[in-house]
């Protein structure tokens, strides 16, 4: 290949997302150079179908984690998220990825960062992205991940192994608060919504107020361009009230609409990321808006069955099913305060190899 470089990568599929894994070492330092590597590679640039990368054409398959030894004494990998957003040439490392994360494990072991003993591995992950920390727990076998398993998740057709993911002191992720505009409720357009960041920033709004009953399937979201466009106006004021400044060519904060369950849940969703319907829900948009309902005075809480007690087993429905998540509440706080947020997914290696760049933009990037 005299005209391209190689990069080794691996493509794992991370709860209900599939991602580009790299270590970073083997990308560049530069972060403006790095950008234009990683473009290529999954083939973001201004390209809706990304026919001439790695990308699927989709948010949810356009995902890339770069992950490293940890330079934290109390972790032991660190890992950064970008997200490419499809057809405009962007890449955004604002947020993190819940789903990406439940495969940088396996990622790690893979690819050697680290080594386990005995049949479960216990990885501690910095997130770059927001500086929080989150413990994976799955099994393994001569010291690689296994990947058969009972564990299901909706979204992800068949079964596999059981990837614990608990993660710490999430509040605040991107905006240092986890009510970054100051308010519980906040009102844009005369749609009264709840910002939270809890993991992720999200603004949740009720489906009623968009004269829509919640049931509603991705299909039909995105192709009402009316509903898209207040959201739209809504997602603009709301990020720069949340203190993100122009979140325009950001994908963040993304927007979820809450309705009264239909499935036996604690209530149902439909999330934009941020400008296409989620054919599930994120990870870290799940506990953002499972928090969100907490709150009393917040535009969802009427929406919402809250379980009693401390620790809180809420179950959200989306398009593609449920989403379970489990908030820990501080015993010693009289408010809000959530010391742990546990959930399950799962993670399956589904190719390795080395993904390829124009040796120009590679000799750039080295440049």
């Amino acid at each position: 290949m005299t005209n391209q470089t190689a990069i080794p990568y691996m493509q794992i599929r991370g709860g209900s997302s599939k991602g580009i894994y790299f270590r970073a070492e083997d990308l560049p330092s530069n972060k403006e150079k790095k950008e234009s590597v990683l473009k290529w590679v999954v083939g973001a640039c201004g390209d809706p179908r990304q026919i001439d990368g790695l990308g699927g054409a989709d948010p949810l398959t356009s995902k890339i984690a770069i992950v490293e030894k940890s330079k934290h004494l109390d972790c032991d990998i660190d890992y950064s998220f970008v997200q490419a957003i499809v057809g405009e040439d962007k890449l955004d490392d604002t947020p993190n990825c819940g789903n990406l994360l439940a495969g940088v494990g396996a990622f790690a072991l893979e690819s050697g960062l680290i080594s386990a003993k005995g049949n479960e591995a216990e990885v501690s992950v910095y997130m770059n992205n927001s500086g929080n920390r989150c413990d994976l727990n799955f099994p393994i076998k001569n010291g690689l991940p296994l990947y058969k398993g009972n564990a299901t998740i909706d979204g992800v057709y068949g079964t596999s192994a059981p990837v614990m993911c608990r993660y710490y002191d999430l509040a605040g992720s991107a905006t240092g608060s986890i009510l970054p505009t100051g308010y519980i409720c906040n009102e844009f357009d005369g749609i009264k919504v709840t910002c939270v960041d809890n993991g992720m920033p999200v603004v949740c709004m009720r489906a009623e107020d968009f004269g829509l009953t919640g049931k509603e399937t991705p299909n039909e979201l995105d192709e009402n361009d009316d509903v898209k466009k207040k959201i739209e106006s809504i997602r603009l004021q709301a990020g720069a009230a949340m203190m993100l400044g122009n979140v325009e060519a950001k994908a963040v904060p993304k927007m979820c609409l809450v309705s009264q369950p239909y499935a036996g849940g604690s209530f149902s969703s439909r999330t934009f990321i941020p400008k296409h319907c989620h054919k599930a829900i994120g990870v870290l948009g799940a506990v953002s808006v499972a928090t969100a309902a907490l709150y009393e005075r917040s535009s969802i809480h009427d929406l919402a069955i809250i379980p009693e007690g401390l620790s809180k087993l809420m179950r959200i429905e989306h398009p593609s099913g449920s989403f379970d998540v489990e908030l820990e509440l501080n015993s010693e706080s009289t408010g809000i305060d959530i010391v742990r947020a546990g959930l399950l997914r799962t993670a399956r290696l589904i190719s390795k190899g080395e993904v390829y760049v124009p040796k120009q933009i590679w000799q750039g990037a080295q440049s």
